[in-house]
């Protein structure tokens, strides 16, 4: 590692990953953290789910969401990616002096309807006003806890000839950032994919579908998740790059700008690893959320802990975790 803080360690890639393991994982080990997933699973009476995030994302209003929204789905849906319910959650608000009043009300407001939606709760919280340029309006970090519905999802259970499916076309909040941050004006508007997704995983539950992992493609976009999950299980996923959904208006932005829509960050999309036998049921579930639903890929043997992304023209490449800050501050 370098001996400074850099904006790569961040970015939900190799750099983030080594940050985690060199310095947090070192002071913080324990059974449950070293899993490495979006929600500790917590022996008690009950099952629960535990999970926290902080979100600094620049500009606090985007289209689709706002700041408000996103802290709420982003901690629901770590919950709903264990099998879990999000049922109590804690939040903090870090502002800066000066802002507005209306602005703070439209935020809560915001975080108050995506709540509903979850049939969740704010037990407690916390308020800091700091002086004017000590931060960028304001930052909120919110901890969930949820009951857990669906036991056994697991990063570490992949195994060869399961199938890989994500639920909606992937890129969306990453493009709809930038677009935003840079006043980059399209033919048709981009919108975040910022939802909540606990009733798609209900859904599957309900269908007695069996959810191997799960795992919302936030920071590091798809490209992080699959990596994540392959070195985990010490499996290969190969993708057929063909088939993985992406929008005009972000395969627009990629190509203008050089990004890669597999490495965009997301805020309402999965990825899911289905044994075979539930994989068609299970797309026919979600393209009753979203039409963009989609098998992406497999599980195989080809290469141990490796991601081959398979091109329309048969050729093949490595999937790598994604590295650098592709784009800061986008949750």
């Amino acid at each position: 590692m370098k001996k400074t803080i850099t904006l790569a360690n961040g970015n939900g890639g190799k750099e983030n990953n080594e940050l985690i393991e060199k310095i947090f994982y070192k002071y913080f080990q324990n059974d449950i953290l070293s899993r490495s997933e979006d929600a500790a699973i917590l022996t008690t009476p009950k099952k629960l789910a535990l999970t926290t995030d902080s979100f600094t994302v620049s500009p606090l209003f985007f289209p689709g969401g706002d700041i408000g929204k996103l802290s709420i789905c982003g901690t629901c849906n770590d919950l709903a990616m264990m099998g879990a319910k999000p049922t109590y959650l804690t939040c903090s608000f870090i502002i800066e002096e000066g802002l507005e009043v209306r602005v703070l009300e439209k935020v809560v407001r915001s975080m108050q309807k995506e709540l509903e939606k979850n049939s969740a709760i704010i037990v407690s919280g916390d308020t800091k006003v700091v002086p004017k340029g000590s931060v960028d309006k304001i930052f909120i970090n919110t901890t969930g806890i949820g009951e857990v519905l669906k036991e056994g999802i697991s990063s570490h259970n992949l195994k060869e000839g399961m199938g890989i499916v994500v639920s909606q076309d992937i890129g969306r909040h990453g493009a709809a950032i930038f677009a935003a941050r840079e006043g980059i004006s399209l033919d048709s508007d981009i919108q975040s994919d910022c939802d909540s997704l606990f009733v798609y995983i209900k859904a599957l539950i309900d269908a007695n579908i069996d959810i191997v992992a799960i795992r919302d493609a936030t920071r590091g976009g798809i490209a992080a998740v699959l990596n994540e999950w392959a070195k985990a299980s010490g499996v290969c996923i190969e993708i057929q790059e063909d088939s993985v959904p992406v929008s005009m208006e972000v395969r627009g932005i990629c190509e203008l700008l050089g990004f890669e829509a597999l490495s965009l960050a997301n805020e309402g999309t999965f990825v899911v690893a289905l044994k075979e036998k539930d994989i068609n049921k299970a797309l026919e579930i979600l393209k009753q959320f979203n039409k963009n639903a989609s098998i992406i890929g497999k599980v195989t043997n080809q290469h141990k802990s490796k991601v081959i992304l398979n091109s329309s023209w048969g050729t093949k490449r490595f999937l790598d975790m994604p590295t650098g800050e592709l784009l800061p501050r986008i949750c």
